[in-house]
C-alpha cells in the first residue's frame, strides 16, 4: 500500500464542501464513480444484492449508489454514512425530490466509526469512495461488524495496479488525489480475510483507463467553459488540474493504478 503524509478527512471535507467536488460531479456525473450505473450493475449482480434486502453504503457522498439500490434492485432500506455535511445534505435533497426519502436516510459520521449497530444490513456497499479513508483497516473492520453474519461486503475502489507506483509517482497521484493512501487487491483481500470475510470476488475490472480518457475528452471537447464557471474561470488551475489529469491517465493506461471490485461474504 502506498501512503502520503498529512492527508486525511479534513482535506476530503474541502473537496467535497467546495469546488473541486462540483467539478468532479460534472466530469463523473451524479455517480461520482469510474463506470456509473454500468459499474454499480455489475458490483450488484456480483454481490447478489436481492429485492428486499437492507444495506448500508459507506463514504455515500450524495448518495446516488443508493438511490441506484433502490431503483434497480428493489432494496427496502438503505443507510448512507458519509463525513461530509454538503453532500449529505445534496443527498437528502435529492432523495426527496426523487421521491425516496422513505426508503434512505443519511447520517453524519466517520465510516470507521458509523454509530450503526451491530448486525444490522444485510450488506454493506461502497463505490469508488474507501481510498479517502486513512485507516483501510478500521473501515473494513467496521463493515464487517454492521454486516449481518452471511451477509455481504461489496465495494469498488480505486487501487493500485500490478506494475506497481514508483514513489515518486503514488506521491503525485495520492496529492493531487487527496488519497491518503491507495491499497491494491491483495491488501484488501487480507483486510477480508482477517476480518471473517470470505473473499468471493477481488479484481481489477479494466474500467479506469477507458474512462479516464472519456473524462479528459469530455473536459476538451465539451465542458471546457462550464468547468472553468466551476472553479471562478481561473485558467491557470484549469491548466494545472488538466496536467494531473493527463498523468493519472498515463498510469491508467500503464497498469500503475485501476478500479479493483471486491465481494466478501461474513462467515457465520
Amino acid at each position: 500500500m502506498k501512503t502520503i503524509e498529512n492527508i486525511g478527512l479534513s482535506d476530503v471535507q474541502a473537496v467535497y464542501s467546495g469546488l473541486e467536488g462540483d467539478l468532479w460531479e460534472l466530469i463523473m456525473g451524479e455517480q461520482i464513480h469510474i463506470g456509473g450505473f454500468a459499474s454499480s450493475s455489475d458490483l450488484a449482480d456480483k454481490a447478489g444484492i436481492s429485492a428486499g434486502s437492507s444495506g448500508v453504503d459507506l463514504c455515500c457522498c450524495n448518495g446516488a449508489g443508493m438511490r441506484f439500490l433502490v431503483r434497480f434492485r428493489d432494496v427496502a432500506q438503505m443507510v448512507g454514512v458519509d463525513a461530509t455535511e454538503k453532500v449529505v445534505q445534496r443527498g437528502r435533497r435529492r432523495c426527496e425530490q426523487e421521491g425516496l426519502s422513505d426508503k434512505i436516510e443519511f447520517t453524519v459520521a466517520d465510516v470507521c466509526d458509523s454509530g450503526l449497530g451491530d448486525a444490522s444490513a444485510d450488506f454493506v456497499w461502497g463505490e469508488d469512495a474507501w481510498c479517502y479513508v486513512v485507516d483501510k483497516g478500521k473501515l473494513i473492520s467496521e463493515a464487517a461488524r454492521i454486516v449481518k453474519p452471511g451477509g455481504v461486503i461489496a465495494f469498488t475502489d480505486w487501487i493500485e495496479g500490478d506494475v506497481g507506483l514508483s514513489d515518486g509517482e503514488a506521491e503525485r497521484f495520492l496529492k493531487f488525489m487527496k488519497f491518503p493512501n491507495v491499497q491494491n487487491i491483495e491488501g484488501y483481500r487480507d483486510l477480508l480475510d482477517a476480518n471473517g470475510c470470505e473473499v468471493g470476488t477481488a479484481e481489477d475490472t479494466g474500467r479506469f483507463a477507458p474512462h479516464v480518457d472519456l473524462y479528459l475528452n469530455i473536459l476538451n471537447m465539451q465542458l471546457t467553459y462550464d468547468a472553468l464557471k466551476i472553479i471562478g474561470f481561473d485558467m491557470e488551475l484549469m491548466e494545472s488540474l488538466g496536467r494531473e489529469m493527463v498523468f493519472m491517465q498515463e498510469l491508467a493506461h500503464a497498469g500503475k493504478i485501476g478500479q479493483g471490485l471486491f465481494v466478501a461474504r461474513k462467515q457465520r
